[in-house]
């Protein structure tokens, strides 16, 4: 996994405080508040990847997600400021590989990270698509700033474009 310090190399996407509705019976973050976390950040990537709610509602081409890993390294708990991260690892024609990062920044720590596989989508007929330009081309930029770091992204080995 990479460091705090590495991880916090890529944008800031979100930044929350833990409510105390999100702890469970065992005192800190129930998982489906990380997806939550998760799915704050998301949206702001698909704006760096062009991916705009303007660019859904015009080109009727939208991103879902197909497949998930998540590792959960550490607890977070009510009060705890928390960050969310990602990079884009890989492009295919219809897909792409992005793995997202939670910090605990309240207590310094990788608290979380979830790989992910999504593909483009065509709206109107419902079905997968290959991905357009200049989503294409942003997108392989994007993988080419991450791949220029000196620190590659964590991969479970199971999810391939």
């Amino acid at each position: 996994m990479p460091t705090v310090d590495q991880v916090r190399e890529l944008p800031e996407l979100v930044r929350h405080v833990v409510p105390s509705s999100w702890e469970d019976l065992n005192g800190h973050v129930n998982v489906q508040h990380y997806t939550a976390l998760y799915d704050m950040a998301g949206y702001p990537f698909m704006d760096m990847m062009g991916i705009s709610a303007e660019y859904v509602r015009d080109s009727r081409v939208g991103m879902f997600d197909l497949e998930h890993h998540i590792w959960f390294l550490d607890e977070m708990h009510v009060g705890d400021v928390v960050t969310g991260h990602a990079c884009l690892v890989a492009r295919g024609p219809k897909r792409v590989l992005s793995v997202m990062f939670i910090i605990d920044e309240t207590r310094n720590r990788l608290a979380s990270v979830l790989e992910v596989i999504s593909t483009t989508a065509d709206l109107e007929a419902r079905r997968t698509m290959a991905i357009p330009e200049p989503l294409a081309t942003r997108i392989d930029e994007l993988i080419a700033e991450q791949n220029s770091r000196s620190w590659k992204a964590p991969s479970s080995g199971s999810l391939i474009v």
